[in-house]
């Protein structure tokens, strides 16, 4: 009898296994990323983001959000369309770990490319990287310090 009531609790016990938190999540936990969080959702794209993947996502910070006038930045949230191009402009697929990063450009799924330089620390266009590696199940995010903006 001990060992079925064992043999269940152990079973019961897998079934509750923790699932490693995907990209939105992770941002979402990090606690300084609230303007992204809403403007994914403004856009739709929090689906997408808790997809399969893998996303290299390169994220501003509530701080790089702040840099934008908010009159600018309220009309770009309300701006589907224009919203969706910014936000996919800071990804890149497939996994790019700090260690993999090299000079030269990036396919976002935007469709446009990133330049990164690595002589004065990693930039992406013209944000600095802050913050390298936060790895989530379906991919991983470097903080950048500024909002990219595709041409």
């Amino acid at each position: 009898m001990k060992k079925a009531l064992i043999a269940s609790i152990l079973a019961f016990g897998m079934t509750l296994s923790v699932q490693a938190a995907d990209i939105v999540d992770t941002a979402v936990s990090a606690g300084s990323f609230k303007t992204l969080a809403t403007a994914l959702g403004a856009a739709g794209l929090v689906d997408t983001l808790k997809g399969k993947g893998p996303f290299t996502v390169f994220a501003p910070n509530d701080a790089a959000f702040a840099k934008i006038p908010k009159a600018d930045l309220d009309a770009l949230l309300k701006d589907k369309a224009k919203l969706t191009a910014v936000l996919t402009y800071h990804v890149v697929p497939g996994k790019v770990m700090a260690a993999d990063v090299k000079a030269g450009k990036l396919k976002t799924v935007q469709g446009s490319d990133l330049t990164i330089t690595t002589s004065n620390g990693v930039m992406v266009n013209n944000a600095k990287v802050i913050k390298t590696d936060i790895v989530a199940d379906n991919g991983v995010i470097h903080v950048i310090d500024t909002v990219l903006m595709p041409k």
